[in-house]
């Protein structure tokens, strides 16, 4: 539903709605973050981040709030950040909050007429005394939408398992990874259930690890990483890494041929299994 842009007077108008601060500690500090009853997707707890959703060329109004419940007035300071700020408008870009009361600082967020569909994250920033506390804005356009992700620079080292997530949709993802290491001599080296990750807006990059600290003394790992999201994005990608500890008894020479008795090994196993199916089979053939 589109709607109008409050002229900036008016705005100016509504900037403190005053009232008690809810009963706090004495020790607790100022707070800034969704006003109450506003937009969708509220939970028991209120609201943890704006969300609003429309066509190209809506205009969105909300409400921050900053509490303040403590004895002394706080000014506090307000920008935004992130590729859409500049689609955001405060009512005002510094708010002095008197003792124990709440301000409502009113804005608007216009999308553009030639927005693309999908996510278009944003964030408000609060900043007082030395802190600074953010709220993210989530703005879906309506449209089309493409959830796409992959796994990129997957390598093993330090004790870690490194990798890179990239959203290469217009949506915003929840990743899930799991991880597996499997060895040329100890089979199942590692094993990881899928676990949740912090929200990968489109467009992001997020370069993450996996530790691995009890690696083997010697061996050849591959790792594999499974990562899903909804709706129904599933991507692999592998590495491999060669471990050899060495030792006053293990040297370069003992080393390489040790893995390479673990590959020689290895054919040997496949070649005398091969060679059992195929006596098998002459067997079945002549009887």
């Amino acid at each position: 539903m589109r709607r109008h842009v409050l002229g900036v007077p008016l705005l100016l108008g509504l900037l403190y709605v005053t009232g008690p601060a809810p009963a706090v500690h004495a020790a607790d500090a100022w707070t800034a973050g969704p006003a109450a009853g506003g937009g969708t997707r509220p939970d028991s707890n209120g609201r943890p981040y704006f969300y609003l959703q429309g066509a190209p060329g809506t205009v969105f109004e909300d409400t921050l709030s900053i509490v303040n419940p403590e004895r002394t007035p706080r000014t506090v300071t307000l920008r935004t950040v992130g590729a859409r700020g500049a689609w955001i408008a405060l009512a005002s870009r510094q708010v002095r909050v008197p003792a124990r009361t709440r301000a409502d600082v009113p804005f608007t967020v216009t999308v553009p007429a030639t927005a693309q569909p999908g996510d278009h994250p944003g964030t408000l920033v609060a900043a007082a005394d030395g802190r600074e506390q953010r709220t993210e804005v989530r703005l879906r356009v309506s449209g089309p939408t493409l959830a796409a992700l992959s796994v990129e620079d997957v390598r093993i080292e330090d004790g870690l398992i490194r990798y890179a997530l990239v959203n290469r949709g217009n949506t915003t993802l929840t990743p899930r990874v799991a991880v597996r290491a499997d060895g040329t001599l100890g089979g199942e080296l590692l094993r990881r259930e899928p676990r949740e990750m912090q929200d990968l807006a489109p467009g992001r990059r997020a370069e993450l690890a996996e530790i691995w600290t009890d690696t083997p003394a010697l061996d050849r790992a591959r790792a594999r990483l499974t990562v899903t999201a909804d709706p129904g994005v599933r991507e692999e990608a592998t590495a491999t890494a060669t471990f050899v500890e060495w030792g006053p008894g293990l040297g370069l020479g003992g080393g390489v041929a040790a893995l390479l008795a673990a590959g020689g090994l290895g054919i040997v196993r496949h070649r005398k299994r091969a060679a059992q199916e195929t006596c098998a089979a002459q067997e079945e053939e002549r009887g």
